[in-house]
């Protein structure tokens, strides 16, 4: 008897895709004939050497940047240009400083012309989820680094995308608050269960986040290597099995890693 063979639905399809950069002077290859399947719900890390073109990566998933050759596919459509089923927190946190909480975490419903009532609700229900209760009227400036990356990633929530793109949106904040958002979105993912495609430059936050780790060479990137992390959530950084992978990732990025 045939067992019935489990259905996989990838969200994002990165078809033979390659970005050359062509200026007055010279050509720049930044990425060459990369394919990558994402599944869906699937908590993806983009992790190798800085200017190897993981933001690059984002910016075509997101429709930002056009591809030289190659196919972007997300949820069975080409990718054309942006759409609202790809939210991007980027590590510049560009809140709009006139809105408050509430009106950046509304905006994107607002454009789209979602009535005041219904966007307020899915609104206040994201503020709610990133941990901002009480802080709907308070301004940019008057919150923290913290806060306000808590804000871009309630903003991009809200739009309710089928895939989240996130270019080290941890990047600027100090060590503790860095730790404190990682349990934070680990939680936010496991309640919402939204594809989230993540660039770090740090292993640990790789291990510590990813169901699988995309280690990438330098330019013209390709991928080197490719982890399943099987540890049991919530991790522990001081856990062997932790341990041992982020000795061996370390290893085999440690001469490209800048």
């Amino acid at each position: 008897m045939l067992m019935e063979q489990e259905f996989v639905k990838y969200m994002i399809e990165l078809k033979n895709i390659s970005k050359t950069f062509v200026t007055k002077n010279t050509n720049f290859e930044v990425i060459k004939s990369l394919n990558l399947k994402v599944k869906e719900n699937e908590f993806l890390a983009f992790f190798g050497p800085g200017q190897c073109g993981k933001t690059t990566i984002i910016n075509i998933i997101a429709g930002l940047e056009k591809t030289t050759s190659g196919e972007v596919i997300v949820n069975d459509k080409p990718v054309k240009g942006p759409g609202i089923d790809r939210g991007v927190v980027y590590q510049t946190i560009s809140l709009f400083p006139w809105y408050t909480v509430m009106g950046n975490v509304e905006y994107g419903p607002r454009i789209r012309g979602i009535d005041k009532k219904t966007r307020r609700e899915k609104a206040q229900y994201y503020i709610d989820l990133v941990g901002l209760n009480g802080f709907e009227n308070s301004y940019p400036i008057q919150i923290s680094g913290g806060m306000k990356q808590r804000v871009g990633i309630a903003r991009a929530y809200c739009n309710e995308p089928a895939v989240m793109l996130m270019d080290e949106p941890f990047g600027a904040l100090d060590a503790q608050t860095r730790y404190l958002m990682q349990e934070e979105l680990v939680r936010i993912w496991e309640k919402e269960k939204r594809t989230i495609v993540f660039v770090t430059n740090n292993v640990e936050e790789a291990i510590y986040l990813a169901d699988r780790i995309v280690v990438l060479n330098e330019c013209p990137t390709s991928i080197d290597k490719e982890y399943i992390i099987d540890l049991p959530r919530p991790r522990s950084y001081v856990d062997s099995k932790f341990l041992s992978l982020r000795k061996e990732l370390s290893a085999l990025v440690s001469d490209r890693i800048v």
